[in-house]
């Protein structure tokens, strides 16, 4: 089992790595705006073909699932 103050030290560090994590982020942000937004333009056109993919994949089954729940030909008057 781990003690109480082992736990406390995880925690501790964790903490730390969040700090240095949010700084370097802050850093490299501010330092690196430039670039940062001149790429932002070709993200949002990388974005239209990904959401395209990624959120029209129901589009066409509808149909399909209409003609398969349909009656088959032997149920049929």
């Amino acid at each position: 089992m781990s003690d109480p103050h082992e736990i406390q030290h995880l925690s501790r560090g964790r903490w730390v790595f969040y700090g240095f994590l949010a700084i370097a982020v802050f850093l490299l942000f501010t330092e690196h705006r430039a670039h940062v937004l001149g790429i932002l333009p070709y993200l949002f056109l990388l974005a239209c073909p990904l959401m395209h993919l990624f959120m029209h994949h129901g589009h066409g089954d509808d149909g399909q699932h209409a003609h398969h729940h349909g009656s088959s030909e032997g149920e049929q008057k």
